[in-house]
């Protein structure tokens, strides 16, 4: 069995216990070695920018579709926008009347659940597994910060309304309920948007075991990939490779930028010292 370590939220709702087995630190003790969380933190500086071209690239591909070809009146957007706006409405009134989002115990159990697929995907043994509104814990012998974040960046409900809707559409033609299909995911994407930005203040340990700045990145930086994805999938006439040329124009324009900010540096070194 491998070893586990409790690590208890700051949120009471929340509690949970972390997914810990031993590794080879314990090996190592006496070896000089870099903080892991220096590391990540440092990593998460150079994902910034790609970020940031990311979130261009994004908009200008959005303001192109809707400017250009009418977004704004299609079926998919106004039935996505309708579901977010359903759910968005229902969750702060939760909160208004409740003083939490409602229903918290869906909540839990997709969030554990997703720890427990990733965990098992990437080749570790789930030992327990518990989820109530309370709180919960998943119990494996591997650990990592894709495991750890995986619930924060992985809709697993907007994923299983794609994934039903893509079984069902072999054995029977669904293309008349498409605004359907929009509505639910706007309706599932709201919902994990909306307790992802109630749960990152709550001292969860699953975004503090690496670094909470590393881990904030990461998260905005792959739920950015998912609405660039959906964006792709519900516009026809952003295509992979109009999405494409929009990066390569704005990294593009991002290294210009950096080079010409280095040359004014370089500049300014040689006219102080010579």
């Amino acid at each position: 069995m491998p070893t586990t370590r409790p690590t208890p939220s700051k949120n009471k709702k929340t509690s949970r216990r972390l997914l810990l087995g031993r590794t080879a630190a314990d090996e190592m003790r006496g070896q000089p070695t870099i903080p892991t969380r220096w590391l990540n933190n440092f990593i998460a500086l150079f994902l910034i920018p790609p970020a940031g071209i990311l979130t261009q690239a994004l908009f200008t591909s959005f303001a192109h579709v809707t400017q250009q070809h009418a977004f704004w009146f299609t079926e998919e957007f106004w039935f996505f926008t309708l579901g977010a706006l359903i759910w968005t409405i229902a969750f702060l009134g939760s909160l208004w009347v409740y003083g939490e989002p409602r229903p918290l115990r869906i909540y839990v159990f997709g969030h554990e659940l997703t720890h427990a697929i990733m965990a098992k995907a990437m080749g570790g043994k789930v030992f327990d597994f518990r989820a109530s509104r309370n709180g919960g814990y998943v119990i494996t012998d591997k650990s990592n910060f894709w495991i750890a974040l995986a619930p924060y960046f992985w809709p697993l409900y907007s994923i299983g309304v794609i994934a039903v809707y893509g079984v069902a559409s072999v054995f029977y033609n669904l293309q008349p309920y498409t605004a359907l299909l929009f509505g639910l995911l706007g309706l599932t994407w709201a919902f994990h948007f909306s307790f992802t930005l109630w749960m990152i203040p709550k001292g969860q340990t699953d975004l503090t075991a690496h670094g909470s700045f590393f881990s904030l990145v990461v998260i905005y930086l792959l739920n950015l990939t998912l609405l660039c994805a959906l964006l792709i999938f519900a516009a026809p006439e952003v295509t992979f490779s109009a999405f494409g040329r929009e990066l390569a124009v704005h990294a593009g324009a991002f290294a210009n930028l950096v080079l010409e900010l280095f040359n004014q540096a370089l500049l300014h070194l040689l006219r102080r010292f010579t």
